[in-house]
């Protein structure tokens, strides 16, 4: 990214959304796929109703009303990361910002793994809301299973994006843009 003294309010307000954001799609997700998966929750509701037990049906309507408030949340947040995610690429083609370019030879090896985090980040966003605007909407149906996949594949994205951006922080705080976290946190 193109060196900034000062990081301006509207930089920061989308980072720190899209920061705020994505933890709780993760955290969503993680949740629907596995400690509120709808199989488990019946398993667990047939295990508690052996004395009058209840069709199927009623049991899997149960586990899905349960799960539906958290669900509204995940697309609540996704929404909000989309348009966080819109208005970040308008803010960098407006302002010029530029990510370093990783196929560039002439450049430091730090700044073409920066450059690689950067995409890695991009496509991970982009391909992660363009799978859930699609199965949100119906769209390419005749591909539902193949888009869900990948979808649930951010998943393990995330966790990998979060480990390279506080590593690529710790190295930027330890060589010569000392203060980068501060500033992204203060704008100073």
């Amino acid at each position: 990214m193109q060196e900034n003294k000062k990081f301006t309010v509207i930089h920061r307000l989308l980072h720190w959304t899209i920061a705020i954001v994505m933890p709780i799609m993760f955290i969503t997700g993680f949740l629907r796929m596995f400690w509120m998966n709808k199989n488990g929750m019946v398993a667990v509701i047939e295990s508690k109703t052996t004395a009058s037990p209840l069709p199927k049906d009623v049991m899997t309507d149960i586990a899905s009303t349960i799960r539906h408030p958290m669900w509204e949340w995940h697309e609540l947040f996704a929404n909000v990361m989309i348009a966080a995610f819109i208005g970040r690429i308008i803010y960098m083609l407006v302002k010029g910002i530029r990510f370093p370019n990783p196929f560039n030879s002439s450049i430091t090896l730090k700044e073409r793994l920066q450059g690689f985090v950067y995409i890695y980040f991009y496509l991970f966003v982009f391909i992660s809301a363009f799978t859930g605007v699609s199965m949100q909407y119906h769209l390419f149906d005749s591909y539902h299973d193949e888009i869900e996949m990948v979808h649930k594949w951010g998943l393990y994205w995330f966790p990998i994006y979060i480990v390279l951006h506080l590593a690529g922080i710790a190295i930027a705080e330890h060589s010569t843009k000392k203060g980068i976290a501060s500033k992204m946190i203060g704008g100073d």
